[in-house]
């Protein structure tokens, strides 16, 4: 798990989440009596714009657009639920991924406490992006409880404290699980390092062996091959013929010659 892919889960649930809450609120507000609604924005446009000061183009195309939004949102009004289930998702989704960036921030701690760090990045910038991060996501935590709770109708704020009661308690359940199963991770990638060294190893002992060998057979044969244009009497084997066999060679040669 990357904290940098996690933090942007973690945003993007976030970001729907605050769309959620403002269509819903949108939603909400309309589905009242939508005649008094657009009598008030009739009312509010003709004060602002009498007789004697008519609206341009574009500020009566607003005044339509907006009325036509507040039409659309009130035959929208039957489906809240479906938008309030989804606020619900999204919200354990960032509180989701907020504590398992947690638990992976307190597992790299530990770690640098006893562990020495070889990877590309300072021990300084990682600790500092930890903190950014955390704080970041603390943040986005604060601003949706003051979207939810002081902005929006009161069962957004009532769902807010209920996802954030029982993600804190699963939360610190998964916490203690991911962070067993880094430990495993962890065991399991310096098994496997070992392995692969010793592998390494005995592939480079195998090649050393080959290597050794080869070059014993280069220098047999040329020093065969140097025998032969040197010493062509001894003959043109890889070894060099016995006295014996020079003596046989020679009498076969004279009996033949008979």
């Amino acid at each position: 798990m990357d904290p940098l892919t996690l933090f942007a889960l973690a945003n993007t649930a976030v970001a729907a989440v605050k769309k959620g809450c403002q269509l819903y609120k949108d939603i909400k507000g309309a589905a009242g009596d939508v005649k008094a609604v657009l009598k008030d924005l009739d009312e509010q446009f003709h004060k602002l714009h009498p007789p004697e000061k008519p609206a341009s183009v574009a500020q009566r195309n607003a005044y339509v657009e907006e009325k036509n939004r507040v039409i659309e949102l009130n035959k929208k009004s039957g489906e809240t639920t479906g938008i309030y289930t989804e606020i619900g998702e999204h919200l354990g989704a960032y509180f989701d991924n907020l504590h398992k960036c947690s638990a992976i921030f307190e597992e790299e701690e530990r770690r640098s406490k006893t562990q020495v760090y070889i990877g590309d990045d300072s021990l300084g910038k990682r600790a500092l992006q930890r903190v950014l991060m955390r704080k970041q996501l603390e943040q986005m935590g604060t601003e949706l409880q003051e979207i939810m709770i002081y902005q929006s109708p009161p069962e957004l704020g009532a769902l807010w404290t209920e996802v954030n009661d029982m993600m804190r308690v699963m939360g610190a359940q998964q916490k203690v699980l991911i962070i067993s199963e880094m430990q495993k991770k962890a065991i399991q990638d310096k098994l496997r390092e070992a392995r692969m060294q010793h592998i390494t190893h005995q592939a480079l002992v195998g090649v050393g062996i080959l290597i050794v060998i080869l070059t014993f057979g280069f220098t047999m044969m040329w020093v065969a091959h140097d025998r032969q244009q040197k010493y062509p009497h001894l003959g043109d084997g890889l070894f060099p013929k016995t006295k014996k066999q020079q003596q046989e060679e020679t009498q076969s040669h004279i009996y033949v010659g008979r």
